[in-house]
This record gives structure tokens, C-alpha cells and sequence, in this order.
């Protein structure tokens, strides 16, 4: 054993990079659960010692000590997000804002679509995506039923605009949440910076997705009515817990605004509006709901990276980038962007993310803040859109297709990858041309 692990420490580097390329193989490959696979490598790189297990050495504060390699700003914030997204839903609230909106579009196909989608990328600004399309998908189902419509593209641009529409905020996507514990971004930074071309973005793929499909989003006046009678009187079941949510939700979003102010960290507001509601509610039946697969899957992602880390990797990677770029801040920043793109398209964007952001990091440390100001951005725009280019590129595009397919209606790889390879080089174009006058020119 003492063998072994002096290998190991005298090949740290190529010990970590082999376990994080193994962990991403059986990410990419979805043979073996994610976080099964996330928590494996972790304990390989504790059990080799690229990690330290010890907080203190000799009385001193171990820096290489495995727990400070694990973002637990990123941890929280989504752990209590998921409670006040989890509490709030109960109410009945979004479904009803749903419906509300269904009723206003007189039961009209294509704006139905238009505003579905709208409602998607809006939910998906503020919810994390996978809360959103389950929020969404019960309506759509309904909608069209009464118009007697398909609703594959429905679902299809509802997944666009959930990616599309969680690239706008903080906590919209998970690879922002990194990203912005990474680089030290505010709720407003990621308004600032992103909201306009994502709303560009999301207006020019709603278009093409309404021209694409305008064939199949045709009705009969008759059907139309029923969906402008609708009856949305009874869809809030409980009135108070929604006057709760309502308040607290604003609350939280108002403390992420005044970060700037207030400099209370994000994930510290949302734990506060957490427990806030959970003082009217039986933790338990709360807790249950707590995509803890997710969590976990991050704490082993960080420790992995960690080793990687420790042992130079980040550093030699951010290096090999400065030098095929030849320190050019635009081409690099090119080169992330459509990397991130292509790459969060056939793997999990939030491993990619989370590799990405320490090495974006170590790049800043290496040339400066504001040599690798605009390579952030061109990370969260590639990382978050990329998830549109398959089915299997981001979470929220999974559970539309394993709930369509249980409905009955099959979204087939091949399908949904000629509009997602489309939708994606159209919005990765568009982001290049944004970052390009914002910060290269």
C-alpha cells in the first residue's frame, strides 16, 4: 500500500487527470448514475492522498485540506432554492400563471407557443430548469389535448427556452451558480451582462421555431374557445402559502440585487428564505424533494477537481491555452466560447463548468482580471446555451423526453438534434458577436 502511494504522489497529476477523464467517460456515457460515479472518484482521490484529509497540521490551517475544495456557497444556494422553488409550488402558483396565460392567447396555437416558451424562459431565470419544464409540461399536455395538436413542438421549444433562459441569471443554470462563485459575479453582473442577448437570442430561436413548425400549429375556432373559458379559479390550492412564497421569493431576489450593497453572500439569502418557509412546514416532507442526486454529484465533482488542481493540472491547462492562442485575449476567448458550446452539447455542462471555471481562474491570476473578464462570459453563454444542442445535453432535456416518451410521444435523438444543432450554432453566433463588441473591440 505505502507502495502505491508513493506512486501516487509521484505522479499526482497524471493519477488526478486519469481520474477526472474516467469520471467524465461515465458521465458522458450515463452506463453508471452520475453521482455514483462522482462520489467513486472522490473517494479514489482522497484514498490515493491527493487530497489532504487533515483541517490542521502541526496546529496550522491545512489549505490542501479536501473540504475547501468544495464550494459550499454553490451547495447552499442551490439546496435552498430547491426548498423555496419545492414550498412555492405547493401553492399552485406557477401553474396558475401558466394557465393565466393559456386564457389571454384565446387558445391561438402559435401563441400559445410564444408564450409558453416566454413563461419557460422567464421561470427558468429564477427556478432551476428541471422545476421549470415539470411546472410547464402538466400544461402543455393539457393545451394540446383541447386544440387536439402534437405537442412535440411544444416541448421542444419549451426545452430551448429553459436553456436559453437560465443562461440570463446567477441562478438560472448551475454551470452560472459556479461560474459566479468562481469569478466573484453578483445577481446584477449576470443581469447586466447577459439579459439582453439572451432576450435577442430568445426571440430570434421562438421566431424560427414558430416558422419551423408553423404546419403543425394549426386548429379549429371551436377549440380555441374551449381554452379561452378555461376555469383557472380553483388551480391556487392554498392562498396563504402562496402569499408566503410570493413575499419571501421577492425578498430573495431582492437580496441578490443588493449584493452590491449589502455584500450578504447569495447562497446566504436563499438559506434565509429557506428557513423562513420551512418554519409553516414539515421539513421532512420538504426535504424529500431536494434533488440530493445533484448535490452530491457536486460535493465528489469539487473534490475531484480539487486533486487535479493540487496537483498543477488547472495551471497546466490555462498555460497550454495562453500559448495556443498566443495570449490573444479575443481568440481565446473564441475559442472558450464555441469550445463550451460544442463540448455542454455531448456532456454534462456542470462537470465541463466546473473544470472550466478553475482554469478561467488561473488564467486571471496569470494575465489579470480583466484580460479574462470577457472569457467568463463567453463560459456561462457556451456552457448554458451548449445544453441545446441534444436531448441529452443539459437535465431539463431528459425529463421532457422520458415524459413525453411515458405520454407517448417520442422524442427521437435524431429529431431534436436538427433543430438543436440549428438553434445552437445560431445562438452561439449571436453570443460572438455580442462579446465581441462588449469586450474585444
Amino acid at each position: 500500500m505505502e507502495s502505491l502511494l508513493s506512486f501516487v504522489q509521484a505522479n499526482a497529476l497524471v493519477v488526478s487527470a486519469a481520474i477526472l477523464i474516467f469520471a467524465y467517460f461515465f458521465i458522458a456515457t450515463e452506463k453508471i448514475p452520475k453521482v455514483t460515479v462522482a462520489l467513486f472518484g472522490a473517494s479514489l482521490t482522497l484514498l490515493f492522498g491527493l487530497l489532504e484529509h487533515s483541517a490542521k497540521i502541526d496546529g496550522e490551517i491545512n489549505k490542501f485540506y479536501f473540504i475547501n475544495y468544495v464550494d459550499f456557497n454553490v451547495i447552499f444556494l442551490l439546496v435552498s432554492m430547491m426548498i423555496i422553488v419545492s414550498i412555492a409550488t405547493r401553492s399552485g402558483m406557477f401553474n396558475w400563471i401558466a394557465n393565466e396565460m393559456m386564457i389571454k392567447t384565446k387558445g391561438h396555437p402559435k401563441t400559445s407557443l410564444f408564450l409558453l416558451a416566454l413563461f419557460t424562459a422567464i421561470a427558468s431565470a429564477f427556478l432551476d430548469n428541471v422545476t421549470t419544464v415539470i411546472l410547464v409540461m402538466p400544461v402543455t399536455f393539457a393545451i394540446t389535448k383541447e386544440l387536439d395538436l402534437n405537442p412535440i413542438p411544444y416541448l421542444i421549444t419549451e426545452v430551448l427556452a429553459s436553456n436559453i433562459g437560465g443562461t440570463a441569471t446567477l441562478i438560472g443554470d448551475p454551470p452560472n451558480i459556479i461560474i459566479g462563485c468562481a469569478a466573484g459575479f453578483t445577481f446584477m453582473d449576470f443581469i447586466n451582462e447577459l439579459t439582453g442577448i439572451v432576450a435577442i437570442i430568445f426571440a430570434v430561436v421562438v421566431v424560427l421555431m414558430i416558422l419551423w413548425f408553423k404546419k403543425q400549429l394549426k386548429t379549429t375556432p371551436e377549440k380555441m374557445a374551449r381554452i379561452a373559458q378555461m376555469d383557472n379559479s380553483k388551480t391556487i390550492t392554498d392562498k396563504w402559502l402562496m402569499v408566503r412564497s410570493i413575499i419571501v421569493l421577492s425578498l430573495v431576489i431582492a437580496g441578490f440585487v443588493t449584493h452590491d450593497v449589502t455584500h450578504i453572500q447569495t447562497c446566504v439569502c436563499a438559506m434565509a428564505g429557506a428557513s423562513i418557509l420551512l418554519l409553516f412546514e414539515k421539513p421532512a416532507d420538504i426535504l424529500h424533494d431536494v434533488e440530493w442526486n445533484t448535490i452530491f454529484f457536486f460535493v465528489g465533482l469539487f473534490i475531484i477537481i480539487g486533486g487535479f488542481e493540487k496537483a498543477g493540472g488547472i495551471e497546466l491547462m490555462a498555460k497550454w491555452l495562453i500559448d495556443i492562442t498566443h495570449g490573444s485575449q479575443s481568440i481565446a476567448s473564441m475559442v472558450i466560447l464555441w469550445g463550451s458550446g460544442i463540448l455542454s452539447g455531448i456532456i454534462d455542462n456542470i462537470p465541463y463548468s466546473a473544470t472550466m471555471a478553475p482554469m478561467i481562474h488561473e488564467i486571471a491570476l496569470a494575465k489579470g482580471a480583466e484580460f479574462a473578464a470577457p472569457m467568463w462570459w463567453c463560459l456561462s453563454l457556451g456552457a448554458c446555451l451548449g445544453g441545446n444542442m441534444t436531448i441529452v445535453g443539459a437535465a431539463a432535456n431528459v425529463i421532457v423526453s422520458e415524459t413525453a416518451m411515458a405520454k407517448g410521444y417520442q422524442i427521437k435523438f435524431m429529431e431534436y438534434l436538427k433543430y438543436g444543432i440549428v438553434v445552437t450554432m445560431i445562438s452561439l453566433a449571436l453570443s460572438s458577436v455580442y462579446i465581441w463588441l462588449r469586450f474585444l473591440t
